[in-house]
């Protein structure tokens, strides 16, 4: 064992179903860095983390921390040896108070009797710590904003005062102020030599908070690298074991189509005003803007999910009234959400129920039994077109990786053969062979004629996507940018307010 090492897995090994997950890692970590761990979906990365956090056990191997092997049974062991956990999937009662949720393991109580005053206290002091004092801690934490959901559970795991920090994707929700607090607070970490471990596919975090790193792949270790010693071109072949060239979309020499969408003065209390704009058959239009600028809650709208909206909504020409999803899946409308765990999936089915479960209908005879080999059709088409990584269709969605739920997500919604696609933060969580996946799986569609609503607060993503931009500020559009014109600089101007 190296001199500095404080943290180290020796030979760990986790098999799930029909999986390795981790295939006999040894890593080092020296006491007050912050290591990334690097890899695409399904590399290990997450697996490896849970089995430090006492998540999952491993089927062999060790770990030693201070020279010292641990081995823990269960999460609470990982805690009380000083282990925390920031989730890349939130892991919260949602029907708790923000305060109840930060201090679910150490109520302040008396007599068996919560002390309210003190519990409140408590978590605003919690939340002071990583600068996210606007959150109401007496709010049920079900209604945050997942952005804001995301802040209270690194406010959970940091406020254990924990001796090591496992930060799995903490910044896949947050605006880019909220992006810059916590990289402070990880800064601030490793000066009271606090040791972090850092999951993310955000290239440019990892240059900048970490010292050294790790690639997965497959759930083999490819190296470790001080971060000084390596570019980002060459991490990503690492990663993806090929070359990584940049990619330009074909669909921007296509011609568009007619119009499939319009929307006019769309409007709802509080979430968006006067909204309009008009969406082609062959067309990417993309919506930038900072988190709760309105763009989700606009596409949350067009799909039937807001009763109290004014305003028009045209397709191909001709007034609609969508009040309900059903019915925005009958007019041609899919919507890719933001929250894929909590709106797009059933994480208790498998991965087949859940690419058919937005087509029933399609799969089913006069009696509504299933068709099984329709049901195959639709599984197999689309388990291969999104390269889906699981043992089989027949597997608990659960049980993914996160890109693979994004990816399983995508398929329902294109298993029901739409004309508009609205995707919200497509590749939120997922990694760069991954992304340039979906990235051509989205520009392939444009090129076939559906018209796609494209959010994304990756302004690379929406720069090199959208056939046009739209900047959104507070509920309103600040700005209309066309390909052809468009600059970070100036999409980053219109989100601020300012002129360009």
């Amino acid at each position: 064992m190296q001199q500095d090492c404080y943290l180290k897995f020796e030979n760990i090994t986790k098999r799930f179903p029909g999986v390795v997950a981790v295939d006999n890692v040894s890593i080092e970590i020296a006491k007050g860095s912050c290591h990334s761990l690097v890899g695409e979906n399904g590399a290990g990365k997450s697996t490896l983390g849970k089995i430090l956090a006492g998540i999952h056990q491993p089927d062999s191997g060790k770990i030693f921390i201070a020279g010292v092997e641990k081995r823990f049974r269960h999460a609470g062991e990982a805690f009380k040896a000083g282990i925390g956990m920031v989730h890349q999937e939130l892991e919260f009662c949602e029907n708790l108070s923000v305060a109840e949720n930060l201090c679910l393991s150490d109520l302040p109580a008396g007599a068996g009797i919560v002390n309210k005053k003190q519990l409140y206290e408590k978590a605003r002091q919690m939340l002071k710590v990583i600068g996210a004092e606007h959150i109401d801690v007496e709010k049920r934490l079900g209604l945050l904003t997942v952005a804001n959901q995301q802040l209270v559970q690194i406010a959970e795991a940091v406020g254990r005062n924990a001796e090591i920090l496992i930060f799995d994707e903490p910044t896949s929700s947050l605006s880019q102020s909220e992006t810059e607090n916590l990289f402070r607070l990880i800064d601030k970490l490793k000066r009271k030599s606090i040791t972090c471990i850092y999951i993310s596919h955000r290239l440019g975090e990892i240059f900048r908070l970490c010292e050294t790193l790790t690639v997965l792949r497959d759930g083999k270790v490819i190296g470790t690298k001080n971060i000084n010693e390596i570019t980002e071109d060459k991490l990503v072949e690492m990663m993806i074991g090929r070359s990584f060239e940049a990619y330009f979309p074909k669909h921007i020499k296509s011609e568009k189509g007619p119009e499939l969408l319009r929307v006019e003065n769309l409007s709802s209390p509080g979430k968006f005003e006067n909204v309009s704009f008009s969406l082609c058959a062959g067309q990417i239009l993309g919506l930038a803007g900072l988190v709760g600028a309105g763009r989700t809650e606009l596409a949350e709208a067009i799909f039937g999910l807001d009763k109290n909206i004014k305003g028009k909504i045209y397709l191909q020409g001709k007034e609609v009234n969508i009040t309900t999803p059903s019915q925005a899946l009958g007019c041609g409308i899919a919507l890719v959400p933001e929250d894929r765990k909590r709106h797009g999936l059933v994480l208790s089915m498998n991965v087949a129920e859940n690419i058919c479960l937005s087509i029933l209908e399609k799969i089913s005879n006069f009696f509504k039994s299933i068709k099984k080999r329709k049901l195959l059709e639709f599984v197999d088409k689309y388990f291969n077109l999104l390269k889906i990584k699981a043992a089989s269709p027949w597997v608990q969605t659960l049980s993914l990786s996160g890109g693979n739920q994004q990816k399983l997500v995508l398929a329902k919604s294109l298993a029901t053969d739409c004309n508009i696609l609205i995707v919200d933060e497509p590749t939120r969580g997922i990694d760069v062979g991954a992304k340039a996946e979906i990235h051509s799986l989205i520009d392939e569609l444009a090129g076939k004629g559906k018209a796609v609503l494209l959010i994304s607060s990756e302004l690379p993503e929406l720069i090199n996507l959208a056939t046009n931009i739209l900047v959104f500020r507070q509920g309103k559009i600040a700005g209309s940018l066309a390909r052809n014109e468009v600059t970070q600089q100036k999409v980053l101007r219109l989100m601020a307010g300012l002129r360009n």
